[in-house]
């Protein structure tokens, strides 16, 4: 895959002087029109589309693999897929600090260079599924530096479209970023699975490699930018500025959570097909909304924003669980994505500003942290949850945790307004 335009918009421009300089010494932001803004900055969000085509590919196959093929259970089904957020949390800190202090190209070298050493361990995995215990260490092995490289790449990716796109773009970039995230995931979910039907376990590995090999060639060609100067803060600062925040995310996102994680078994469950489309439909609703209201964190501001598409994630989460029908449930599934569209970056923007340019790379991080927390967590409390009650109570457990979100959000406003 070619990147999306020439190197040439990687380049920054010097400042203006006050007393008429050139065109071409003009900032970048004061030349660019919207489209080409939008089109510079696709050039970076194409590495998270890659991270997240990685992440989706085997999404909607591996708890089905591990529990009805391999005979596992389903909290370690769950294991399978949340466990990848271990190494994403643990890794966050230092993925922000490597985009901040060596460049947002090192981090997303790393990440491309991760990603397609996860391929490589799935691979594996498939090679020596008669043994299931060590066939599972290696899809955990796999899972875990996927993580690695998801954190890497996307941080990496996120800060160098701020930097080279200017930081009014900030927002902008937030939420390019996500739709290249949910496309990845909406169109990787029904490729995986057409290509375990047609080729196998291993077909995935091997796309992931021949993917994630060439993205990492495609960002070592690219012009980097300068590190920002400056005071950079400790982890534990930047962390306490941005947890409020990072709650909301967190609880925010445990709709998508249990959608992505259980979705095949509770499909299953119902003797459902068509599984995967409930994943697709999150991403297209979700993508459609991004780019449909891109603009009205700008206007009315981050908390407005994430308070009303708290709201209709809400309903959306409301209606999965009261599903009687697949078409109901992939409306459901539909709404919690258009919902979940602009929680991230309006409460991405309202974060990174408590913090100093320098230090945003470590900011975008923490707060993705706490996506991180709730994505691992979901996976064994929601196993535990179907366990204990089926398959619909997850969606239950999800809605009381969309709708803490909305409260803790709209204390937050209050406050910001005061």
């Amino acid at each position: 895959m070619a990147p999306i335009l020439p190197e040439f918009n990687s380049l920054r421009l010097e400042e203006a002087s006050t007393d008429g300089a050139p065109a071409w010494d003009l900032p970048a932001a004061s030349l660019a029109t919207p489209a080409a803004d939008t089109r510079q900055i696709l050039t970076f969000t194409f590495f998270t589309l890659i991270c997240y085509l990685s992440i989706g590919l085997p999404l909607a196959i591996l708890p089905a693999y591990v529990h009805l093929r391999m005979g596992f259970s389903a909290v370690l089904a769950g294991l399978v897929i949340s466990i990848q957020y271990i190494a994403t949390f643990l890794s966050r800190p230092w993925a922000g600090r490597i985009s901040d202090r060596q460049g947002a190209r090192v981090s997303v070298l790393w990440g491309m260079g991760a990603c397609t050493a996860s391929g490589f361990l799935l691979l594996i995995a498939v090679a020596v599924h008669f043994n299931p215990w060590l066939s599972f260490l290696s899809l955990i092995a796999s899972r875990l530096v996927l993580g690695v490289g998801e954190s890497l790449g996307s941080t990496g990716a996120s800060l160098w479209g701020i930097s080279s796109a200017g930081h009014e773009h900030t927002a902008k970039v937030i939420s390019f970023n996500g739709v290249s995230t949910y496309s990845g995931l909406a169109l990787g979910a029904p490729l995986g699975v057409l290509m375990e039907n047609a080729w196998g376990l291993s077909s995935i590995g091997v796309l992931t490699i021949l993917l994630c090999g060439l993205s990492f060639v495609i960002a070592a060609r690219k012009t980097p930018v300068p590190v920002e100067p400056g005071q950079h803060l400790p982890f534990r600062h930047v962390l306490g500025r941005v947890a409020p925040h990072g709650m909301v995310l967190a609880l925010g996102g445990v709709g998508y959570s249990v959608l992505a994680t259980f979705v095949t078994l509770f499909y299953a469950s119902r003797h459902w097909n068509g599984a995967a489309l409930c994943l697709t439909a999150f991403g297209a609703a979700f993508i459609g909304a991004r780019l449909l209201f891109i603009r009205v964190i700008d206007r009315f501001g981050g908390f407005p924003v994430a308070m009303v598409c708290l709201t209709v994630e809400s309903a959306g989460v409301l209606l999965l669980w009261l599903a009687h029908s697949p078409w109901m449930a992939f409306a459901g599934a539909a709404l919690a994505g258009f919902g979940n569209s602009l929680v991230f970056p309006a409460l991405g923007v309202e974060a990174v500003r408590r913090v100093s340019i320098e230090n945003r790379g470590t900011a975008l991080s923490v707060y993705t942290v706490f996506a991180d927390v709730s994505f691992f967590l979901v996976g064994p409390v929601a196993g535990a949850v179907i366990g204990g009650f089926g398959y619909a109570s997850v969606f239950l457990f999800a809605l009381a945790c969309v709708l803490a979100a909305l409260g803790i959000v709209m204390v937050l406003g209050a406050i910001n307004c005061d």
